[in-house]
């Protein structure tokens, strides 16, 4: 792999920080996507050169392919041996992502068929071991077509990564570029998490009052979600537990209040390594009205009572368990973070916790003092970055403590 982008420690790049990344586009209607796709790579850290077939080119004109990856296109294969400058055993490319891929190409690169410059590129790279991403995208009669399943079967056997599709309206369209983006990490990186199971709680929980009305955070669990994720492309297999959708990199637990959380954690915390927990649970629950509260009153009391805390109750049941916190202040003052980070250190029995000031809730942007249990060499790092960032960082912090 390529010498990342910064080698400022408190600034650890994204997903694909430093990554070389040769994208096959074909002529899927689907490649109409790429320009998005290549945006969403270089955004979280990749450099792109883009290979395409004379049939994507009828869907994508190159201008367009060459603006997004701001790099010349490789159109076709020429004396300059393009496909071994990207994929061969010293080539550029620390990755090839062949997204779109139609049932065309799937069954040429299964049978080393060399007829366009993606398949000559693709017969290269598994000849030379670089990892191989395929993110398939056609109608679903094809998906489904016996000599297509076998090839993609060939592939995988080959050590080929696949995104799956989305099954939507009789089509296998192509995987959201955030799943691309998650799997390319993945094939691409070193996996100092894999055979590791670890639970990520995120977002906020909420507490119902009534049928209609609940007490919550400004919580988004954008931060918990990118340590999951940065968690999955480590390689290790992640539960996350959070009130949100399913995502295609983790096995999802949907909750939505404080004891839901507790008991889908504590369900799944027997058979893990570690637990995350970034989540910002509500440490009060309310007594819930069997009928809306009717609006209008000149008052209203509501009896709050304390919940569970979730590290203290899963560090008890589970206390093998790898436990990382998260605190979140108001205030903005660092020593009061670090003080109080410590505090739930000592009473949780925590690896390590990430504190941060409440005021970052719902941004794509953070600040956080990763705070650690020695006081001597470097017992708190700080970060300033994108949470997706951040979630590579503590997700590389718990690597080192597994």
């Amino acid at each position: 792999m390529s010498e990342p982008q910064s080698d400022d420690p408190a600034r650890t790049g994204d997903l694909l920080d430093g990554v070389h990344v040769a994208l096959g586009v074909t002529g899927s209607i689907a490649a109409v996507k790429t320009v998005e796709l290549a945006h969403e790579l270089r955004r979280h850290g990749a450099t792109v050169r883009a290979v395409t077939t004379e049939s994507a080119e009828g869907i994508l004109h190159p201008w367009a392919v060459g603006f997004a990856t701001d790099e010349p296109v490789v159109r076709e294969i020429t004396g300059a041996v393009e496909h071994v400058e990207l994929c061969g055993r010293d080539g550029w490319a620390d990755v090839l992502l062949v997204a779109p891929a139609t049932a065309n190409t799937v069954g040429k690169i299964a049978a080393a068929v060399d007829d366009t410059p993606v398949t000559t590129t693709a017969t290269t790279a598994l000849g030379a071991g670089v990892p191989t991403v395929v993110v398939p995208a056609m109608h679903e009669p094809m998906y489904d077509h016996p000599g297509v399943l076998d090839a993609l079967d060939r592939l995988e056997s080959w050590g080929v990564r696949f995104v799956e599709p989305r099954m939507e309206e009789g089509k296998a369209k192509i995987a959201t570029p955030s799943a691309i983006v998650t799997e390319t990490a993945r094939a691409v990186g070193d996996r100092p998490l894999a055979d590791r199971h670890v639970i990520v709680t995120a977002g906020a929980t909420s507490e119902a009052i009534d049928p209609v009305r609940v007490v919550t955070s400004r919580a988004s669990g954008k931060t918990g979600r990118a340590v999951a994720r940065a968690c999955y492309a480590a390689g290790a297999r992640v539960t996350l537990v959070h009130d949100g959708p399913a995502v295609p990199w983790a096995d999802t637990r949907q909750v939505e209040s404080a004891a839901e959380m507790l008991d889908a954690t504590l369900g799944v915390a027997g058979e893990a390594d570690a637990l995350v927990s970034a989540a910002a649970i509500s440490d009060y629950t309310v007594q819930t009205a069997d009928e809306k509260i009717r609006s209008g009153q000149a008052s209203l009391t509501l009896e709050l009572e304390p919940t569970p805390k979730l590290l203290d109750e899963v560090g008890t049941a589970h206390p093998e368990l790898t436990l990382v916190g998260f605190k979140a202040e108001t205030g903005g003052d660092d020593d009061a973070m670090v003080a109080r980070a410590r505090e739930t250190m000592r009473r949780a029995g925590l690896a390590f916790v990430v504190a941060n000031d409440a005021s970052v809730m719902g941004d794509d942007d953070t600040r956080a003092l990763i705070v650690r249990a020695s006081e001597a060499d470097e017992p708190t790092t700080t970060f300033s970055g994108r949470k997706t960032g951040l979630g590579t960082r503590v997700t590389a912090e718990l690597a080192a403590r597994l």
